[in-house]
């Protein structure tokens, strides 16, 4: 199995590479990917959880934009001098989802706890989770529905999957997610968190192609690419610094 040995090295080799093919390399929140993917089909794209890609950025992984769906950790790495200063981006809202049946008969954030209730969350460190748990916390119910949960994925796209296949009976993911799962999920409770997305240059890539794709992201066909993908509009102009 020598090959296959080889042909991973060189595809994680050319994930590392930044956009040296001519690509501009984006490291996005999962819960981008097909509004991101509509926006620039020709983009190489990193998605996962916000904090593992900045964890990644802070180790050394080239790229050039970096998108969060929580601002703190693009301001952390403009603070460290990694990335240029984060720019808003888009909102979305987090939401309380069902398998489309809901077998459970979930309508409230109160029925969370009710017994043999499996509850997933994103881990915590990543943005839906870390919104979730807080919203949970404020809640009278927060620890027994906290006690439900059965699993505790990596990013938000793994919640949204364990509900599309039916491993849980709820799950927190953004209303952009719903909007993907083209009805084999649904939303049964209303926002419990409108977090903003932060989206910055990150230094030492290709200024050029990065510059490019934020054009893209902030037109008119951009900003319409995301409000199809399910998320909102926020209260100030897109494209604005974030202090």
């Amino acid at each position: 199995m020598k090959w296959h040995a080889l042909l991973v090295a060189a595809v994680v080799a050319t994930a590392g590479c930044g956009g040296s093919s001519g690509q501009v390399t984006i490291y996005a929140a999962s819960s981008l990917t097909e509004a991101f993917q509509e926006i620039d089909p020709e983009a190489r794209f990193n998605f996962a959880s916000s904090g593992q890609l900045a964890a990644q950025i802070e180790e050394g992984a080239k790229a050039d934009v970096y998108a969060s769906a929580d601002p703190h950790y693009a301001r952390q790495l403009f603070r460290d001098d990694l990335a240029e200063r984060p720019r808003l981006l888009v909102a979305n809202q987090l939401v309380l989802a069902v398998p489309r049946s809901n077998p459970a008969g979930i309508r409230r954030l109160g029925d969370l706890s009710r017994r043999g209730v499996k509850l997933v969350l994103a881990a915590a460190g990543v943005p839906a989770g870390d919104y979730a748990r807080r919203a949970l916390a404020a809640h009278r119910d927060g620890p027994a529905i906290l006690a439900n949960v059965v699993s505790e994925e990596d990013d938000v796209k793994s919640v949204l999957g364990k509900l599309e296949l039916g491993e849980a009976d709820a799950g927190f993911v953004y209303s952009s997610d719903v909007v993907t799962a083209d009805g084999r999920v649904r939303a049964v409770y209303p926002a419990i968190a409108n977090p903003s997305y932060a989206i910055q240059i990150v230094r030492g890539g290709n200024d050029d192609r990065a510059s490019a794709f934020l054009e893209r992201v902030f037109s008119r066909a951009g900003q319409q690419a995301l409000l199809r993908a399910g998320f909102v509009t926020v209260g100030r102009r897109a494209g604005e610094p974030l202090p």
